[in-house]
């Protein structure tokens, strides 16, 4: 089942990136449908958990012949990747380990928080997990049955508790800005109860209105199912965030992506790979990967990718030389989410055999958007300004056009 492209090798060897690498898991599972999720997961009966996760492996055994590169970071995700049985989970890794090179520094495992009990957290952290991301979303009940999430606050808090029983000390909890029925006050309890739990880790994301979730497509369509009249204007959005922002400042946090924030030395080691641009492949049903110069996705649909694994066919569905304009944008629509920015100086030089016009249209737009707050260039340093990190895509269109 050799790819086109055999694993990006001489992608990876000809970018401006060490020879080490990120893997995506991709579990595409989900013991019900969130009213706001727009991604490719289903639920599908139990027995074909184990055909899939056997199908993972053998696209890992298959996916390299030699000088594969070595492996830092690993991140299991979904889905709900906590549905899998444990053995399943340490055949993956396992099978991952004797293919690859390199012993990562971080593998994360993303769990939904009724899904966790004292035997599975063990297991996990037996088998090398280090890092859980769990997604509470909200601590006020009203608002996870209304996004059809099926724990509640009570299951998040026992969660934590059976995590830090079995050994994890590196744990990452995900709220979501903008559900059905929050209100000013729903939104800083549940801030306020997640500062008390004190993750080491904090994502806050603004909830995504289009057509690929139900609740999306219900209230682009002006109706009213799934709650989707109570969902808070953007306005009131905007403020959960702004105010998350400062509570989790003054707690401590560094806040280090534009929807990420950890305690000190406990960013996300394998998404900042997405931002930077750096090498990262992936594995199972709709996974994506990236070696330095080509990007390649895998089939969505989770049977006809293990159907495909099993006769031995490419399950890969896509692949894309990226250009340099391209490679350009992404340089700035990526690296600008981190609040550290970019080194414009850098990207000017790496580009400018291919971009060289363009570069100089991009500097008087630097300099229009800095005399008017938008962004700010500190030697070299590119970087949003932080009271306009909540308009960051307006910024960036205007930026590059």
């Amino acid at each position: 089942m050799r790819p086109p492209c055999a694993f990006g090798l001489p992608g990876v060897l000809n970018s401006k990136h060490p020879m080490s690498v990120g893997v995506y898991i991709q579990v595409p599972f989900c013991q019900t449908k969130c009213t706001y999720c727009n991604f490719h997961t289903g639920v599908v009966s139990r027995d074909r958990y184990e055909p899939y996760a056997e199908a993972v492996c053998r696209e890992i055994i298959e996916s390299t012949e030699s000088a594969a590169p070595a492996v830092d970071t690993v991140y299991v995700g979904g889905g709900t990747p906590s549905l899998l049985d444990p053995a399943a989970l340490a055949r993956i890794l396992d099978t991952l380990r004797r293919t690859y090179p390199g012993e990562p520094s971080e593998i994360t495992l993303e769990a939904d928080p009724e899904t966790i009990t004292p035997q599975k957290a063990a297991a996990w952290y037996s088998f090398g997990f280090d890092r859980i991301s769990l997604g509470a979303q909200s601590f006020e009940d009203r608002e996870l049955r209304a996004a059809g999430r099926m724990h509640r606050r009570e299951d998040i808090c026992r969660a934590v508790d059976l995590l830090r029983a079995a050994g994890f000390r590196n744990i990452s909890m995900d709220l979501i800005a903008g559900l059905p029925h929050q209100t000013r006050e729903s939104w800083e309890a549940s801030v306020s109860q997640l500062l008390r739990v004190f993750p080491e880790h904090v994502s806050i994301y603004m909830l995504e209105i289009d057509e690929g979730s139900r609740l999306g497509r219900e209230l682009l369509e002006g109706g009213t199912r799934y709650s989707a009249e109570a969902i808070p204007s953007d306005d009131a959005m905007a403020e959960f965030y702004e105010s998350a922002c400062a509570r989790l400042a003054a707690a401590g946090y560094e806040h280090y992506e534009i929807s990420n924030w950890g305690l000190p030395g406990r960013a996300s080691r394998h998404n900042l790979k997405y931002w930077r641009r750096e090498p990262y492949f992936g594995f199972g049903a709709g996974a994506h990967s990236f070696d330095g110069v080509t990007r390649w996705a895998n089939v969505h649909d989770q049977a006809r990718y293990v159907a495909l694994i099993e006769r031995g066919t490419s399950v890969r569905e896509q692949m894309e030389t990226i250009q340099p304009l391209q490679a350009f944008h992404e340089e700035f629509f990526l690296g600008l989410r981190q609040l550290e920015g970019i080194d414009f100086e850098q990207i000017a030089r790496d580009y400018q055999p291919h971009l060289g016009n363009l570069i100089l249209t991009v500097r008087d737009r630097i300099d229009n958007l800095r005399s008017c707050g938008f962004i700010q260039l500190e030697g070299e340093r590119l970087r949003i300004a932080p009271d306009h990190i909540t308009v960051s895509n307006e910024v960036l269109v205007q930026l590059l056009g």
